[in-house]
């Protein structure tokens, strides 16, 4: 049988060592010896002896989880074999984390990351419940991590002298040490008139980078 359909690019070739690397543009492949972790709902096939078992946050977790919509629910993949991730064709990249690296990440943007890596929801200082209820996912320790992304994603640095402003709606994550806060672009009687619906935006400031999406969530897309 004969197509384009079987170019070299799209095939799926023998794992080389453990661990993940980019299939292609929209998907991460992770091969697997002993554990690793991944969004909930995102393997898309498998091979080999695996397993898949949701994992619990704790208390705090589910709590925060449910309260404001946010947050990442996980599943463990163990065994021997090989997995495939994707999420909603979003564009895929790795992110190679070193000792002393922190990075905050919405949780909707995450998509497997190694077990050495450390997973915690905090909520985002200055947002509070007026900006969403911000809570995201900071990855701390050593190891890869894969994240997706509507788009091809925009990195702005983050000085002390020139802060950015970015919608809650379109921040995939930043650099964790940055400071934030809540910045509100409109006035109480512009918004009472109907205003330009980008009322508040989140503000960080510091030394380091913010990564944007170059398209905001829509609801249909933030309930998946």
């Amino acid at each position: 049988m004969k197509s384009d359909l079987f170019a070299s690019e799209n095939l799926a070739t023998a794992p080389t060592a453990p661990g993940m690397e980019l299939q292609n543009a929209k998907s991460v492949k992770y091969t697997v010896n002993g554990e690793m972790l991944a969004r909930q709902g995102a393997m898309i096939a498998f091979r080999g002896n695996l397993q898949f078992e949701r994992k619990g946050q704790g208390i705090g977790g589910m709590l925060k989880r449910a309260v404001t919509g946010e947050g990442l629910a996980l599943m463990s993949v163990r065994g021997q074999g090989e997995a495939w991730f994707a999420h909603q064709a979003g564009n895929c990249f790795i992110v190679e984390m070193e000792q002393g690296d922190a990075l905050t990440l919405n949780g909707r943007n995450v998509l497997c990351f190694d077990p050495t890596l450390s997973y915690e929801i905090k909520m985002v200082k200055g947002a509070g419940m007026t900006g969403g209820g911000l809570f995201n996912s900071v990855f701390t320790g050593y190891g890869k991590l894969a994240l997706v992304c509507d788009g091809n994603p925009i990195i702005i640095p983050v000085t002390a002298q020139a802060p950015v402003y970015v919608d809650t709606d379109a921040v995939v994550g930043w650099s964790a040490q940055l400071e934030t806060g809540l910045h509100r672009s409109q006035s109480v009687g512009s918004m009472i008139r109907g205003g330009s619906g980008e009322a508040v935006q989140l503000m960080l400031r510091g030394e380091g980078f913010v990564i944007v999406r170059p398209s905001e969530v829509t609801e249909t897309a933030a309930a998946h």
